[in-house]
């Protein structure tokens, strides 16, 4: 019996399964615990930064602890990107961070750094485990805080505390399991909510992720209110579905309709949200926020009344204390704005006919109807996540996972990864960008090795889109963004995967339906149109004179094919305006 044994007994009695990352020789007491014990699953990946995604894909889908481990020094280093995301997803993750002998931290030794604090801005808590005695307590503490403050927990290990015995003074192994509490605002405080929203002639609700698990008591509210709800993108699988109130995103992402509901309305009910963006929030308006952690109250826009607590515990509090006679005339005018612009964006998802590269609007329309009812569909960063907010179809059954907090190139595949090893018997789908799929190319592999059938939809427009789009808006010639791809179809069946590339329209949906029902891994790389303009919901002067000046620099340079091109790609787009 090894302290590594006695982490691993833990993990087992807190319902962890499965260990993502890579072996190493600082690693080694613990990889040789999980080999001994034989219940936990060693997930092997290419790239320490997919561990961390991937224990941040199945927390995000689980909602219980997921765990990824890492060598000492560059080894671990890696796990900071996933770490950022899991954290910023508010996910509960928790990395075992391997360290150089402990007689030799503080020497500048070989492959040492300071694992604990370097972890300290990406987690809930993060410590150093210098003695056998410490590490039990430690990885409870650590277990117990991402689990209830649903966040990354670091526990840093010197490589022969592993293969250490056990203190004799050693407690038994402790179930470490979520605790579910119900938070409501006191009744002043309800009262006051209910009072601002009683005197308001027209109310919009955002609303967020913390919207999970009260669809019905939204809904009942926004009856109630006869309010218009626009969602946040982290709240879209849990809002957009079944919901007559629903006018869509706001953002840069979203739609006119969204924008417009919150631009006319006279009182802002937030639910659960803690939507970035300040210049897409009313300027008159007042406000109401409801967040189960009162410290995210008030960081966007200036809140009259906060209420701490969970949303559905809040809304049936809330709810009687509304006025039940409502004039339902903004709910009408956004409503019916949505139906139109909803119209709008959903004739650029035609197939058309001829040869391509596709509109990527109809690539992701297409993967909406051949995907699963309960599929869980993971885009990467960048344009992926645009056409996803705008054309992927919520349900309730399936779910939508994404760095969307975080931001960062390459989350869908690893992410994807870490789904499907949580739901073997579920269809997981990373739709990414050749961009994002090429940063961690290498997790193909991981998909041959472990035999997840994961499906693979790669948007290849041979370029950083996203980026180039900001660069447009911004008046910048289009500089160190074009991706001299292979044939990632080919490059997916030379590791063993099914691989088909779609160049013509007719080819997506049988290439697609091909796909879906292969037994294993498969990726569909499909050709897209590269200079695609998502037009965002309201179009500012400084975004005019950007583009204005983006084509004229463009010209200017000598890449005026690059700005006939955009023209010809996009007229359908201006013909709709």
């Amino acid at each position: 019996m090894t302290v590594a044994d006695v982490m691993v007994a833990t993990l087992k009695a807190a319902g962890v399964r499965r260990v993502y990352g890579l072996p190493g020789d600082s690693l080694n007491g613990f990889t040789e615990a999980i080999r001994r014990d034989g219940e936990i699953a060693w997930q092997h990946v290419r790239h320490e930064e997919a561990a961390a995604f991937a224990a941040a894909g199945e927390a995000g889908t689980t909602d219980e602890l997921a765990v990824c481990v890492a060598s000492c020094g560059p080894g671990n280093l890696h796990l900071v990107n996933g770490l950022f995301d899991a954290q910023r997803s508010r996910v509960p993750v928790l990395a075992i961070a391997a360290h150089v002998p402990g007689a030799l931290i503080g020497t500048s030794c070989f492959q040492e750094t300071h694992p604990q604090e370097l972890f300290r801005e990406c987690s809930v808590y993060a410590e150093l485990a210098s003695n056998p005695e410490q590490l039990p307590r430690v990885l409870e503490i650590a277990m117990r805080a991402a689990v209830e403050r649903r966040g990354v927990a670091v526990v840093v290990v010197p490589g022969e505390v592993f293969r250490s015995r056990p203190s004799q003074r050693g407690r038994g192994v402790t179930s470490i399991r979520p605790t579910h509490s119900a938070v409501v605002p006191t009744d002043g405080d309800l009262e006051a909510a209910a009072h601002l929203l009683n005197d308001a002639g027209r109310v919009t609700i955002l609303a967020g992720a913390g919207c999970a698990g009260a669809h019905d008591e939204l809904l009942a509210v926004a009856e109630r209110l006869k309010a218009p709800i626009v969602h946040a993108l982290r709240g879209k699988e849990f809002v957009e579905y079944d919901n007559p109130y629903d006018v869509g995103m706001t953002g840069l992402l979203g739609f006119p309709s969204g924008y417009r509901a919150m631009e006319h309305c006279d009182a802002l009910l937030m639910l659960g949200t803690d939507f970035p963006y300040r210049e897409f929030f009313p300027t008159d308006a007042r406000v109401v926020q409801v967040d189960i952690r009162g410290e995210h109250i008030g960081r966007r826009v200036q809140v009259e009344v906060p209420l701490v607590g969970g949303v559905k515990e809040t809304l049936v509090a809330l709810l009687p204390r509304l006025d039940r006679s409502r004039d339902e005339e903004h709910l009408g005018r956004m409503t019916a704005h949505y139906r139109r612009t909803r119209a709008r964006y959903d004739t650029l998802t035609g197939l058309g006919a001829g040869d391509g590269p596709l509109h990527p609007q109809a690539v992701v329309a297409a993967v909406d109807r051949v995907a699963a009812d309960d599929a869980v569909l993971v885009p990467d960063v960048g344009t992926p996540t645009l056409w996803a907010a705008r054309y992927l179809t919520m349900n309730g059954r399936r779910r939508l996972i994404g760095s969307f907090s975080h931001g960062t190139m390459a989350n869908a595949l690893p992410q994807a990864i870490g789904v499907q090893s949580a739901h073997p018997g579920r269809q997981v789908v990373a739709l990414s960008g050749d961009g994002g799929l090429t940063m961690l190319l290498g997790e193909l592999l991981t998909l041959r090795q472990l035999a997840l059938p994961v499906k693979v939809v790669v948007l290849n427009n041979s370029s950083l889109s996203f980026v180039e789009l900001e660069m447009k808006a911004d008046g910048f010639v289009n500089f160190g963004t074009e991706l001299d791809n292979p044939e990632l179809a080919g490059v997916a069946r030379a590791v063993g995967l099914h691989g088909v590339r779609v160049s013509r329209p007719d080819e997506l949906e049988p290439a697609l339906e091909e796909a879906f029902a292969h037994e294993g891994p498969a990726l569909i790389e499909v050709m897209t149109v590269r200079h695609e303009i998502a037009i965002p919901p309201t179009v500012t002067l400084g975004q005019v004179t950007g583009f204005g000046l983006w084509a004229s620099r463009s010209v200017l340079s000598g890449a005026g094919d690059a700005v006939i091109e955009v023209a010809r790609s996009n007229l359908r787009q201006l013909a709709l305006e």
